[in-house]
């Protein structure tokens, strides 16, 4: 059985095969059936971890454990909301503290979860969406186009979907665009944070 627990840029958690460059932890979210009760999310504290950590392993969706969710790379684990573990993710985590809260003017870990809890999510546990000019947003944002997900990088538009980047087109110069990834990890993307880009988009990127 195909677990549901690979997470897209849209924020949707699916069942799909593909291997994720990164895990995350939301609380415990899945029943003793190894599926996804109703609550996407258990607590506030959205982080996404390295696939190995010292010589840590279980099986995963372990009953009363935290539900184990992939994500392709970073860009679309910071589109979906989370940020970078403290522990086994300690350079990734300051550094992206660093960038936040020079971006956002939050003083501590307590503060920064809190506005990203409420910039990611909408009342309806939707995932919050906003308009934006697309020529104000950094490498590394997601937003949608052509009803699809896209990354930002340099002048193009990836395209996301089935486990990879695919394809890429033009960046447009200017216009309105409705972004997935949450504002304030939009503010920490132009205080300079570099998300890690799955090898798939260095394929379709110019060296």
């Amino acid at each position: 059985m195909t677990l549901q627990n690979r997470v897209l840029p849209t924020g949707e958690i699916t069942a799909q095969a593909f291997r994720g460059t990164l895990m995350g932890n939301r609380g415990i979210l899945h029943g003793a059936d190894q599926r996804l009760k109703t609550a996407r999310w258990s607590h506030p504290h959205w982080v996404t971890c390295r696939l190995k950590y010292k010589d840590w392993h279980r099986p995963v969706m372990t009953p009363h454990n935290y539900t184990e969710l992939f994500f392709l790379d970073e860009c679309t684990a910071l589109a979906a909301g989370h940020r970078p573990c403290g522990l086994c993710r300690h350079k990734d985590y300051s550094l992206f503290k660093q960038a936040f809260m020079a971006a956002n003017t939050t003083r501590n870990l307590s503060e920064t979860d809190r506005l990203m809890q409420q910039s990611r999510v909408l009342p309806n546990r939707a995932q919050r969406r906003y308009q934006a000019p697309i020529e104000t947003l950094p490498d590394g944002s997601f937003i949608l186009h052509q009803n699809a997900p896209r990354l930002l990088w340099q002048s193009h538009l990836l395209l996301c979907e089935g486990g990879a980047y695919t394809s890429k087109i033009p960046r447009p110069a200017h216009g309105p665009v409705t972004v997935l990834t949450p504002a304030p990890t939009v503010a920490a993307l132009a205080h300079g944070y570099r998300p890690a880009l799955h090898q798939s988009a260095r394929h379709l990127l110019p060296l």
